[in-house]
């Protein structure tokens, strides 16, 4: 079995492809435009990441998506852990631990301070136990009616972790061929932005921190319940109109983990995470 560094041609992306569709086949977003955009157009920088080859086959394939974000009040550069399979011919060899492992090395060498990720609760275990990854906390999954009711000025002040966002890198997320979004000022300081899921009458919704948004994207709209799934430091949202989805209703339950390469905090408190659905890839 040989590794190699990710590529972003059209061949690779066309392998890539046809790897994602027989490891996933209902998961229709995995198209040759999708991984274009998400692994060769992202302002902050192509993917890092591994694949595993058997001959000619693509037997694995892992991938962390660089983003720009804040660790402990600076400016920070971060890796999103993302796409990952394996062929179901070489199943239960370890494959996704070697790439893994080989794949934050090269982002330690590239300069990368830690990486984060939304694991659901079946990928969770593997990632804290083999990966060293720790659990900050499962995110908050509520469903409601109007504005968050967010104290931006203590949020932003109190997150440790948080990402950030600018007019580039927000054309760049909003355009994600898998599901458009739309986006909009909802102060001089702060944006919000809105996509659809697969409950109809409900829109994912997010409220972030970000000077001069520019409305671009399909309309808001107008009818219809939000939601809300992300976390806020503790005491800073208020979060009024909105109720919590029960388990037995949730596809699986989201939770924020986090693995330092060479940031120096080596855990991110769960009172202090301020993250929304723009942070990673649920819609």
């Amino acid at each position: 079995m040989e590794l190699r560094p990710v590529a972003t041609d059209a061949t690779a992306i066309d392998e890539y492809v046809a790897l994602m569709r027989a490891c996933f086949p209902t998961a229709r977003h995995y198209t040759a435009e999708y991984l274009q955009w998400l692994y060769g157009d992202n302002p902050a920088g192509p993917v890092v990441g591994f694949d595993a080859w058997e001959g000619a086959q693509l037997a694995a394939h892992y991938v962390c998506v660089p983003a720009t974000m804040e660790l402990d009040g600076r400016p920070a550069r971060a890796l999103l852990s993302l796409n990952t399979a394996t062929h179901p011919e070489h199943q239960g060899k370890g494959l996704f631990t070697k790439l893994a492992d080989r794949t934050y090395q090269r982002g330690a060498e590239e300069g990368f301070d830690f990486v984060y990720g939304v694991a659901n609760a079946n990928s969770t275990p593997g990632f804290v136990r083999k990966l060293g990854f720790q659990l900050v906390a499962p995110l908050l999954a509520r469903v409601g009616l109007g504005s968050f009711g967010i104290d931006w000025a203590s949020a932003t002040r109190r997150a440790v972790l948080r990402r950030l966002w600018n007019a580039e890198s927000l054309r760049w997320r909003i355009a994600s061929p898998a599901n458009l979004l739309g986006v909009r000022a909802r102060s001089a300081d702060v944006g919000e932005a809105w996509g659809r899921t697969h409950r109809p009458g409900i829109s994912a919704w997010a409220e972030f921190p970000c000077a001069a948004v520019e409305a671009a994207g399909p309309a808001a709209p107008l009818l219809g319940a939000r939601l809300l799934i992300g976390l806020f430091p503790a005491g800073t949202a208020r979060l009024g109109g909105y109720w919590e989805i029960p388990q037995s209703l949730r596809p699986s339950p989201l939770n924020l983990i986090y693995r330092p390469l060479r940031a120096q905090r080596p855990q991110v408190p769960a009172e202090e995470a301020l993250v929304s659905f723009l942070d990673f890839d649920a819609f």
